[in-house]
């Protein structure tokens, strides 16, 4: 029998509400964050293409067992549309396509806001992560081929004008999971007649988190070091490499908490003795004059600290997903 290996890194666990910049593709940003804390296991909630900047939030550790919870959360995107091209990529990474002298006045564009907000059917981008057949839809666009991609359902709750200019417009728009913003500027640009496209995009929220969990990669740097990445000393040619001190205390002040993921969820406190019933994957009874009977999805800490999700059934606390104290 084969041997497991060691794991490599430290059990650190909790959220990092990245600001990503552009130029960065998400899984890279995932293998910086994880060298950074040197994390024995990462993963984000939610691609974040590299021309986009803003909240990626990567977790850590224990804190990987909440991410479809942050992935299903609302979230806000501040966006551009430049109007006039339509480009393969739906965003400036891609050649134009189609092109157009007409330019949309502001009345006409917010006449068009309310077609696209509520539960709509929307055709994700040529280029995307959709599946088609087995296949990326990315992977085969980049071949040449024009996939055929079935309009899905989503829903928008709010889309707002910020800005308007003769050639470009502004957006803000809270939508749910599945949205591409892309599709938003391609689909809306053909209804106006001019065409459009992405030339910016940031996401500014991703639910429960907001822009006061940003934290940046130099920040993260400096916490670590104690100097940014750019002001650290190299080595002379030929010299032995300069050590660094680590500080992972100050790294480690940066996280979000596990349990943060989670507010969506109904708190049950818990004394010590049932949180040590529970980690060995026991039901405990539930008491408190305030705590649910009935409810398919609760979370139970103990002194603050997350212990398991899983089902209220009759006043009784029912473990599916168990934490590491």
């Amino acid at each position: 029998m084969a041997r497991r290996g060691k794991k490599k890194g430290r059990p650190v666990s909790g959220w990092v509400v990245l600001d990503k910049p552009v130029g960065m593709g998400s899984t890279e940003a995932v293998s910086k964050i994880k060298w950074l804390f040197q994390a024995e296991k990462a993963g984000h909630a939610g691609t974040l293409d590299p021309l986009a900047s803003g909240m990626l939030p990567i977790a850590l550790g224990e804190a990987t067992k909440t991410v479809p919870y942050v992935q299903d959360g609302a979230k806000i995107y501040r966006f551009t549309v430049a109007w006039g091209d339509e480009r393969s990529t739906d965003d400036l990474e891609g050649p134009v396509t189609k092109s157009s002298d007409v330019r949309p006045a502001e009345a006409e564009v917010r006449a068009l806001l309310a077609k696209y907000t509520g539960v709509i059917m929307q055709t994700p981008p040529q280029f995307s992560a959709i599946k088609i057949s087995g296949e990326r839809a990315y992977d085969l666009a980049r071949e040449g081929e024009t996939v055929d991609i079935p309009p899905r359902e989503i829903e928008i709750g709010r889309l707002e004008i910020i800005e308007h200019h003769a050639d470009r417009t502004v957006f803000e728009v809270e939508c749910g999971k599945g949205t591409y913003v892309r599709s938003l500027a391609r689909d809306m640009g053909r209804d106006l007649g001019c065409f459009g496209h992405i030339s910016d995009l940031r996401r500014v929220e991703v639910e429960p988190f907001t822009q006061e969990d940003f934290v940046t990669i130099a920040e993260l740097e400096a916490a670590r070091f104690g100097v940014q990445g750019e002001d650290r000393p190299e080595p002379a040619d030929g010299a032995e490499p300069i050590e660094i001190p680590v500080d992972f205390d100050a790294i480690d002040a940066l996280l979000v908490d596990t349990s943060a993921a989670l507010d969506c969820l109904p708190q049950i406190a818990i004394s010590d003795d049932a949180a040590t019933k529970i980690r060995l994957g026991n039901p405990v009874i539930i008491r408190g004059r305030d705590a649910p009977v009935e409810a398919e999805e609760a979370c139970a800490t103990a002194r603050g600290k997350l212990v398991a999700i899983g089902a209220i059934e009759q006043g009784m606390f029912k473990p599916k997903r168990v934490f590491a104290g």
